[in-house]
């Protein structure tokens, strides 16, 4: 999985944006992007037909190759029950035009136990439906209770399996995570997939990464995106549309942030002292 990606809520929303929002799907694969974020959430299905047929045209086109891109799409916990998370999985793959999604997460957890989806997940999994599944706003107690539940179905130790990630919210102004949540992942080897990890662009006109960005010839955005990329164990997944901030954000990653950044950085933004509930965006 790429440690950077390409974020789609809010697209698919609006017909009259369409032809826009598949074009900078395409253009972010022609970029390089190769992780793609998605869900039947978006648009209600409206972010999926979008990136099917970026991803249709690219794959015509030559441009990129089908098992080179990793593409993730998620469940509605209303829909997250055994039957229904077959069904909404289907849905979703012929919205995106394909045969197999890469990583299918419940998006928050709803009514329906954790077993139950967990065997529908593992059901995906063994039909070929889905390589990978995860889970998404997931607190530590509810990885906890998650990891018993694959230990009675017998399931924890199969990669393919078991839970492969969990999206949340973090950026550099919410490092709730940090508390406890992210070491538990990482002590599990489950990485962690940020979103808003510019925190839906406020962090842009920061005055302290402003500053740790003119040393760079960088903006403040990409100094955000950069500092959490360049935590272990974690994969960022901003949205973007326009030809420049995909540059941008692809161009982040080359940035190796040094010591006075991150003394700058962890004073403007301290990490957590205490838990604090996951914030849910």
């Amino acid at each position: 999985m790429p440690v950077l990606g390409l974020g789609t809520w809010r697209m698919g929303e609006d017909a009259g944006r369409r032809r826009a929002e598949v074009a900078a799907v395409r253009g972010a694969i022609a970029m390089g992007y190769r992780l793609i974020d998605t869900a039947e959430m978006y648009g209600e299905g409206g972010a999926e037909t979008v990136v099917g047929e970026a991803l249709a045209g690219a794959l015509r086109a030559g441009e990129v190759r089908r098992e080179e891109l990793f593409v993730v799409s998620k469940v509605y916990p209303h829909n997250a029950g055994r039957r229904g998370t077959l069904a909404a999985c289907d849905r979703s793959r012929s919205r995106l035009g394909l045969d197999r999604i890469d990583l299918y997460l419940l998006h928050w957890r709803g009514r329906f136990s954790l077993r139950e989806t967990c065997t529908a997940m593992q059901a995906l999994v063994a039909d070929q439906r889905i390589a990978n599944w995860g889970v998404s706003n997931f607190d530590t107690a509810d990885m906890n209770e998650l990891l018993t539940v694959q230990k009675q179905l017998g399931t924890a130790a199969a990669p393919a399996a078991a839970c492969a990630t969990n999206q949340v919210y973090y950026c550099l102004s919410g490092r709730g995570p940090e508390f406890s949540l992210l070491p538990w992942m990482r002590a599990r080897h489950i990485p962690l997939m940020a979103y808003s990890p510019i925190d839906q662009g406020a962090l842009a006109t920061d005055p302290v990464l402003r500053t740790v960005g003119m040393r760079h010839g960088a903006s403040a955005a990409q100094i955000a995106l950069a500092w959490v990329a360049s935590q272990d164990g974690v994969v960022a997944i901003p949205k973007a549309v326009r030809e420049a901030h995909l540059r941008e954000n692809l161009a982040a990653m080359q940035i190796t942030l040094i010591a006075q950044d991150i003394a700058e950085l962890e004073r403007r933004f301290p990490p957590p002292k205490s838990k604090t509930p996951l914030a849910v965006l």
